[in-house]
């Protein structure tokens, strides 16, 4: 487990889009990008939603882009959206929303369209999960809520907003198994995003859930929510709740977020994205979302974030083999 404990994960879909891909540098050198559409492949509500909203309101208050359309494709735990971005080869005015729940459900729901087939453009940060509760749960610490689960997991139903493979399965299958439960024999509920996740938890339709911090900072602050244990090395600012390793369960987990591109994309069309979200990340605008949400930069661009997307596949499949869940 030692390698697993720190299943590096960030960061965040933006997925932006170009019209104005086509014109010599000279017509489009410091205009703003035009008829961007950001593809998020899961509900309202959830991550990549949050994400690429988020992100398309600083590209736009920082005068960097103009009508960013963003539109939710939900389905297969991203893989739905992933199918359409590749069909959509040579459309150089769409691009995608993803992170590492999507690296996982290509793997558990054998998709045949991947994401090696598209066109890496960034990773953008990276968030811890948090273990939450509704506000008026007898779980009142993590303590209590490990020495129930213990007692009989498949009573407990844990949620996340994530397909098999992905982050909010990963990070509550890595706690089990660090406070010695046998991870096949938790009752995980999968759902379509923090948004379905959000209304099984409230309704009580699961006994804790599993999100991104940054998912659900409004109801953690009207206190719709109480937070047991945040997944990160460091206690998270302004969340009034442990670490897991302080809480005696030995696991550090981050999830990340990215953004990809149709292929075929030609180098103009290419550089129009990627030069857009490096001029984002850099942006007072994208610094002050990062700070409000909980999220840390993990800027990295182009192929190295490619190189990346394919080691990120490789260890899920690892992981989910050594907790005996493939």
């Amino acid at each position: 487990m030692r390698g697993l404990r720190t299943f590096a994960a960030t960061a965040v879909a933006v997925a932006l889009t170009v019209t104005g891909c086509a014109g010599s540098g000279s017509d489009t050198a410091g205009k703003p990008v035009t008829g961007l559409r950001v593809m998020v492949p899961n509900t309202p509500g959830g991550g990549y939603d949050v994400t690429a909203r988020t992100a398309a309101k600083a590209a736009e208050d920082a005068k960097l882009a103009r009508n960013i359309e963003v539109f939710n494709l939900p389905g297969a735990g991203g893989t739905v959206g992933l199918a359409r971005l590749v069909n959509e080869k040579g459309n150089g005015k769409l691009a995608m929303s993803m992170g590492l729940g999507v690296v996982g459900s290509v793997y558990t729901n054998k998709s045949k369209a991947t994401l090696q087939q598209t066109t890496p453009v960034a990773r953008l940060l990276q968030e811890p999960d948090i273990i939450v509760v509704p506000k008026d749960s007898r779980y009142k610490t993590i303590g209590d809520l490990v020495k129930a689960w213990k007692a009989d997991p498949g009573k407990l139903p844990v949620g996340g907003g994530s397909s098999p493979g992905g982050p909010d399965h990963l990070a509550p299958m890595l706690t089990a198994k660090a406070a010695g439960l046998v991870p096949k024999d938790v009752n995980y509920v999968p759902y379509d995003g923090g948004g379905e996740l959000l209304a099984a938890i409230l309704g009580k339709q699961v006994a804790f859930g599993v999100s991104g911090v940054g998912e659900y900072a409004d109801q953690v602050k009207a206190g719709q929510l109480r937070v047991l244990a945040v997944t990160s090395a460091q206690r998270v600012p302004g969340v009034d709740a442990p670490t897991l390793k302080e809480s005696g369960i030995d696991v550090e987990f981050v999830n990340w977020r990215g953004i990809v591109a149709p292929p075929g994309l030609d180098a103009k069309e290419i550089e129009t994205l990627r030069t857009l979200v490096r001029k984002l990340r850099e942006s007072q605008q994208w610094k002050d979302a990062l700070a409000r949400n909980g999220w840390t930069d993990a800027y990295l661009e182009g192929d190295q974030f490619g190189a990346f997307v394919q080691q990120e596949n490789t260890r899920v499949g690892s992981v989910l083999k050594d907790l005996g869940l493939a």
